[in-house]
């Protein structure tokens, strides 16, 4: 036989595009148009509906970016089509290639009740099913002129303050329909057999049933009257449609999703709307499809859909009760992990968790992360702590140098937790079902033999639209059909008990899992990391001496509703495009105002607190929110005016240029370009610099990634190097028994720097304040340390503990991680000595090592300070920032724990004359106390979270400073758990702890009565 494969392909795709698919509507009718163009932002339901509306008509332009036009279409259903199923096909000028990247819009009735939303692959609004003839219709269309901003380059249309007024889109059809059933049902057959059919193998003889079968329905089809011989196109079909799927068949468990980000090329105001419009679709498509199922995250948009939508809200209500609706992931929003500190991924499940149980009464057990760019070893003991047991995510699947050995398996996180995991092999959380993806799935699925299972989230994401009708279509013919894996619309949850089931003896995953790609997210946008940073610190502070003075002052009301609005502020701003500096310059221009609000708010909230623990006396109170005791002043408590400790400060000149300082710890020596050359730690008598080389020394490289400019940083940039030693300016600045600086100037290209080295007294650390006029484009500006230490790995802190990485690049796996993260700091060391930089708000690092020609081991650690990609975001980072950042030669691992906390909560002086005792403490530094606050339930009780910091087992006694009435161990919810090892009351009143290496201890105190 004759191979005529490629004729019958090609014959189907010509037929389906120009003609069946154009014939699943027929009889078009015009719609009567109006419209009323919004001026600046979207307004409430209500004022649309009631604006003045004028004509308007197909062909007509509409929307200048960011702007919404509301239209009214009428009409009047025909008589003739009595007995049919009409449809309004309203098509606001789609590209049907981008649903979520472009304009979209939500249909309302007059009465204001959504009705659906609309976008490129779901254009229609059923009418009447079927109708009886002159009915009236009334519609409103709120569109959305979102811009197209898929395309990579810089951009000024990703802020409205810089977008052009001209109108995007041409309203392209508005008009009445009948919808041919028949011929719908024809295109649903004809792609998924057709979509199967070129995924089998050539050599499979059911390809060959498939490509005659099609051949004989297109052979049956009048291509003049589509509509009236669809159904014998159809018949042709049915027996291969009927074929059932082999016994061994992959089993994929197809769940509804719709991975909406709650900004990214759009901003948060419309990311809102977005979740309107496909909640209102999700809810729609429910009522016509009885076993559809969906699973959507983040708490965060639910609660928007309540604020914004109620009457959607009151839908999804109503379909989560029935147990279709189903809120996934138990978190506020979709957060990245890398960068968020510990306590606040703690409040992601707090606060996401708390949510779905008082709105739904749903305690979620799976945490859904599926795009997040990369995930922390710390969090398989957040997931059990928060009550969940299992974990998804596909993003790993996008590294671009390994493969990731396993789908699924038991991910085992930094102190030993192990929580049940899921990578979906189809290698995408937007599926559509398709052919391709489906056999895309059991062919790359890589537990065959043991398993076989795995789950697809399938419906458009990233910009929302959830999954449409075609896709339920697909999944119902392939349910059970020859040649294709198994199809079952179901929970999440009955995916996850099944393949737990079948797969007990799983393999584990022990670490990190790293994406290999996004290395840039650690770097980009420094002032949003920054105000991360900063807000994470001033909650803390925030809370522990609201706290305190809740419990020592009379009259003095902890701010529970505060704190609870400026959390869920700050974990909005956690989500994983924008903490990672990854969305259009409207995100981040509102980020940076968010940011500088919630700091101010913050700032007074701890201003009160102290101000009335302080007293009103004469004199200086000094509060220190560390966890540890520094200066004479107790951890998390305060002391008046304590005594200075330490040597004095000496600077000096050097021959030959710079300056000397020294304190009796260390002695630092700075050359005439500027640049450390020494820092000597004098009680190990080490040297912290590498021979003949500097540090601090500012570096620039080019930077321009292959693809995803804010995203990534490509192994190339390394290739050129700009080392930055020219001086404008070098004075000792400041010198006196407490503190010396030198100050150094430096201009670069367009841009300039300057910095401020400082030794204080009593301090082994050298603290380098940079500040810098950035003004270059497609660079990268990196700080060097090159050590004098032979470090086989490097220690990343992360939440509640720390990562080691080696150094070494002996396989791909250690050669794709040129580019790390790490929160507060970054330690190296040799059997007997090590070093530490800390910072007060980097997380992108690098640590190489080389060989000298005297034999030693050079280690260089240097942070990411700046970078300036141009898409999304032109002007990436553009403008003045200050950065802190310090050198600790001699440093421990504990040390570096410490002098991290330090850099990150300085000392406040306030005026008053009352020390305060900490409410609580403990007898080892190890025991990191990270959280200090009264309970969510606003009982009186004191929440205190801390953890093993070492990665040792670890024994403290705990103190409190109040009248204790008891102490119970509770998840991050703050309910009861049994663990009687890791707490016990003794009789003096203290607790007795007992913890495994980074385990995460929350302790509910009672005060006594």
């Amino acid at each position: 036989m004759h191979d005529d494969r490629s004729i019958v392909e090609d014959r189907l795709h010509r037929v389906l595009r120009e003609r069946v698919r154009p014939a699943v509507h027929s009889r078009p009718l015009p719609l009567e148009v109006r419209r009323w163009d919004a001026p600046g932002e979207p307004v409430p339901v209500a004022e649309g509906l009631a604006a003045s509306y004028r004509p308007a008509a197909a062909g007509d332009r509409w929307g200048p970016a960011w702007g919404t036009t509301w239209f009214e279409v009428s009409g009047r259903v025909p008589r003739e089509w009595a007995g049919r199923t009409v449809e309004a096909v309203l098509d606001l000028g789609f590209d049907r290639n981008l649903p979520g990247f472009q304009c979209e819009g939500l249909v309302y009735r007059p009465d204001g009740r959504a009705v659906k939303g609309l976008h490129p692959r779901n254009d229609w609004v059923r009418l009447g099913s079927p109708v009886t003839g002159g009915e009236e219709v009334l519609l409103y269309v709120e569109a959305a002129a979102n811009p197209i901003l898929t395309g990579q380059s810089p951009t000024r249309q990703g802020d409205r303050l810089t977008a052009s007024s001209r109108p995007l889109y041409r309203l392209s059809r508005m008009d009445l329909a009948v919808f041919e059933e028949e011929v719908w049902e024809l295109v649903q057959d004809l792609e998924v057999l057709g979509g199967l059919m070129v995924e089998l193998s050539t050599g499979d003889a059911r390809r060959y049933e498939l490509l005659r079968a099609i051949e004989r329905a297109l052979d049956a089809l009048d291509l003049s009257d589509v509509a009236a011989t669809a159904p014998a196109a159809r018949e042709r079909l049915a027996s291969v449609l009927a074929s059932p799927a082999h016994r061994s068949a992959h089993r994929l468990s197809a769940v509804g999703h719709a991975h909406i980000d709650s900004a990214w090329l759009w901003p948060l105001r419309e990311t809102v709307r977005k979740v309107a419009r496909t909640s209102a679709n999700v809810v729609s498509l429910m009522d016509d499809h009885p076993g559809f199922v969906f699973a959507m995250s983040q708490a965060q948009q639910l609660a928007w859909l309540k604020e914004h939508r109620p009457e959607v809200f009151a839908g999804v209500r109503e379909k989560v009760s029935a147990g279709a609706f189903v809120p996934v992931g138990g978190m506020w929003v979709e957060s990245d992990t890398n960068m968020v500190g510990g306590e606040a991924m703690a409040r992601q499940f707090l606060y996401g968790k708390k949510f779905f149980l008082e709105e739904f009464g749903i305690e979620t057990r799976e945490v859904w992360l599926p795009d997040s760019f990369g995930y922390t070893a710390a969090l398989p003991q957040l997931v059990k702590l928060s009550g969940s047991q299992w974990f998804l995510t596909q993003k790993i699947s996008w590294s671009q140098t390994n493969k990731f050995p396993h789908h699924t398996f038991w991910w085992e996180g930094i102190d030993g937790t192990r929580v049940f995991t899921h990578f979906p092999p189809v290698d995408t959380y937007n599926s559509e079902l398709s052919g391709a993806e489906v056999a895309h799935a059991a062919r790359n699925y890589q537990e065959k033999g043991r398993g076989s299972r795995s789950l697809v989230p399938f419906g458009h994401g990233d910009g929302g639209g959830g999954p449409t009708r075609e896709m339920l279509a697909r999944a119902a013919r392939l349910r059970d059909l020859e040649g294709s894996p198994t199809v079952r619309l179901e929970a999440p949850a009955d995916f996850f008990e099944a393949a737990h089931a079948e797969y007990t003896q799983a393999p584990v995953w022990a670490g990190e899992l790293y994406l290999e790609l996004h290395r840039g997210t650690y770097t980009s946008q420094a002032k949003t990391k920054q105000g991360n940073r900063r807000s994470e610190s001033l909650l803390r502070e925030a809370e522990l001496w609201a706290a305190t003075a809740a419990l020592r002052v009379p009259g003095y009301s902890y701010p529970y509703d505060e704190l609870e609005r400026i959390w869920k502020t700050v974990l909005l701003h956690q989500f994983h495009d924008i903490l990672p500096g990854s969305s259009i310059a409207w995100v981040h221009r509102e980020a940076r105002e968010t940011y500088a609000r919630v700091g101010r708010e913050l700032s007074e909230i701890i201003a009160r607190a102290q101000a009335a623990l302080a007293g009103d006396g004469p004199g200086t109170v000094v509060f220190n929110a560390a966890p540890h005791a520094r200066g004479g002043v107790p951890a998390a408590g305060a002391a008046v005016a304590p005594g200075q400790v330490g040597e004095p400060v000496t600077a000096v000149q050097r021959t030959g240029g710079g300056y000397e300082l020294g304190n009796g710890l260390l002695r630092v020596a700075v050359d005439r370009r500027g640049l450390v050359v020494s820092a000597h730690d004098l009680e190990a008598d080490r040297e912290a610099v590498a021979p003949g080389l500097a540090a601090n020394l500012l570096q620039v490289h080019p930077d321009l990634p292959n693809h995803w400019d804010a995203w990534d940083i490509d192994e190339f940039y390394r290739h050129n190097t700009t080392d930055l030693v020219e001086l404008d300016e070098l004075t000792l600045a400041e010198s006196s028994p407490e503190r010396a600086v030198v100050l150094l100037r430096r201009s670069f290209g367009d841009s300039s720097v300057a910095q401020r080295l400082l030794l204080r007294r009593g301090a082994k650390r050298l603290e380098i304040d940079t500040e810098v006029d950035w003004q270059e484009s497609e660079k990268i500006l990196k700080a060097a340390f090159p050590l004098d230490v032979k470090a086989e790995r490097s220690a990343s802190e992360t939440q509640f503990g720390h990562v080691f990485r080696p150094t070494h690049t002996n396989t791909t796996w250690e050669a794709a991680k040129f580019e790390i993260c790490a929160h507060r700091w970054l330690h190296v060391e040799e059997p007997g000595w090590g070093a530490a930089v800390v910072n007060d708000s980097t997380y992108g690092h690098d640590v190489t090592r080389d060989v000298r020609e005297d034999g030693g081991q050079t280690t260089t650690v240097r942070l990411s300070l700046l970078r300036a990609p141009r898409y999304p975001d032109p002007e990436t980072d553009q403008g003045r920032h200050r950065l802190r950042y310090a050198l600790v030669p001699g440093a421990t691992i504990g040390d570096a724990v410490r002098e991290g906390h330090w850099i990150n909560l300085p000392e406040r002086e306030v005026p008053g004359d009352r020390a305060v005792r900490p409410l609580v403490s403990v007898d080892d530094e190890r025991v990191v106390v990270e959280t200090v606050k009264l309970a969510e339930d606003r009982s009186g009780d004191v929440v205190v979270r801390l953890y093993e910091s070492a990665g040792g087992r670890g024994g403290a006694r705990l103190t409190t400073g109040f009248p204790l009435g008891g102490a119970v161990v509770t998840d991050l919810l703050e309910r009861p758990i049994p663990d009687p090892a890791a707490c016990r009351q003794e009789a003096d009143g203290s607790i007795r702890l007992r913890l495994r290496p980074f385990q995460i201890l929350t302790l509910r105190l009672s005060p006594a009565g």
